[in-house]
């Protein structure tokens, strides 16, 4: 007997990955449902090679019966529905924002801190980080264990896919409209992002910090360790898909770039590609459609006392939403929950 899944949120980018790879990935589930708001009802998305499936209303749907829906509407769907969701004994694994910092909540990367799922008995709720965060984490997480990290720098180059499907339309639309003399006036970015870089992700705050920021921040500490110092500036680019980090790390201990390397090679979830040649590394759109976090570029910085410098890239999609959402679901039901059926009987 399988599982009965929600995907909340079906029609948009995450949504759209997360139901190609409960496919692909042969989640046991009985009964797939496709939710999304009420202009979306009746529209058919995709599921695995052959499969359709049609899309109900969250607003009117009765989590009863469901063992798990993976959650990616926005913040403010969540705030209202998760908890809805939850209370009917369904386990909510959330991809937004809202619930990530909430101390009863586990923030979540299978790789990193896959013990923390159990707690999501409190209140049925599991918390997706953020998608830079994910990759970093994924990155460090070996590291960390090996020489202890102390500090953190990291400039992240962002895709726009990470601001919905509207953002990517609107790289599409200035691109073309600048070749043809008639520039697009931005729309979801705050400056033109066709051929630019913007340094500017989410809301400022008072400390000049912007929210995005301060999300790579609190959410590797809560993950990872909350000893370890981090500044992060992120940056919007004109790529479709796909997430690059330059991570300068300050140890405890010393630490050599081969030692580092070999760590790597042997983590969970990473790839290494790492040669000191033309194209001997990984940029965004080699990672486009892969599960992994690519690391390159693995170098000592001499300019602090034990110092590595890293380059990482990842699907954002993918494993900085989608693929991390569905793999904490499977060490879910692989080690916490029965279908809800056969818990009834």
């Amino acid at each position: 007997m399988g599982y009965k899944v929600a995907v909340v949120g079906a029609t948009g980018a995450v949504g759209h990955e997360m139901l190609a790879i409960l496919a692909e990935r042969g989640f046991p589930a009985d009964e797939v449902v496709a939710l999304a708001s009420k202009n979306s009802a009746g529209k058919e998305v995709s599921f695995g090679d052959d499969g359709v499936l049609t899309v109900g209303v969250l607003d009117d749907f009765d989590f009863a019966g469901t063992d798990i829906a993976l959650f990616s509407p926005g913040a403010k769907v969540s705030a209202t529905h998760a908890p809805r969701a939850a209370e009917t004994g369904c386990v909510v694994i959330d991809n937004t924002s809202h619930f990530r910092m909430e101390p009863d909540v586990p923030l979540v990367v299978p790789e990193v801190n896959g013990d923390a799922i159990a707690g999501y008995v409190r209140r049925n709720i599991i918390a997706n980080p953020n998608c830079s965060t994910i990759q970093l984490v994924v990155a460090l997480r070996p590291l960390h264990d090996l020489a202890t990290i102390e500090r953190v720098v990291v400039a992240t180059y962002q895709s726009v896919s990470g601001a919905g499907r509207a953002a990517m339309d609107e790289l599409f639309d200035q691109t073309k409209t600048l070749y043809a003399g008639a520039p697009k006036a931005p729309e979801r970015f705050t400056k033109r992002i066709a051929f630019n870089v913007i340094p500017h992700i989410d809301v400022f705050r008072p400390d000049g910090a912007t929210n995005e920021e301060w999300k790579i921040v609190q959410e590797t500490k809560k993950v990872l360790d909350p000893g370890i110092e981090i500044i992060a500036t992120c940056a919007r680019v004109p790529v479709f898909v796909g997430h690059a980090e330059a991570v300068h790390l300050q140890f405890a201990h010393a630490i050599s770039q081969d030692e580092a390397r070999e760590a790597l090679r042997e983590a969970p979830g990473v790839v290494v590609l790492d040669k000191r040649e033309d194209g001997g590394y990984i940029t965004p759109i080699e990672c486009v459609g892969e599960d992994a976090v690519f690391v390159s570029r693995i170098r000592e910085d001499a300019t602090v006392a034990n110092g590595l410098a890293l380059w990482v890239v990842s699907d954002n999609l993918r494993k900085g939403a989608a693929l991390n959402a569905v793999q904490i679901a499977e060490q879910l039901v692989a080690q916490y929950l029965e279908p809800a059926e056969r818990a009834a009987i």
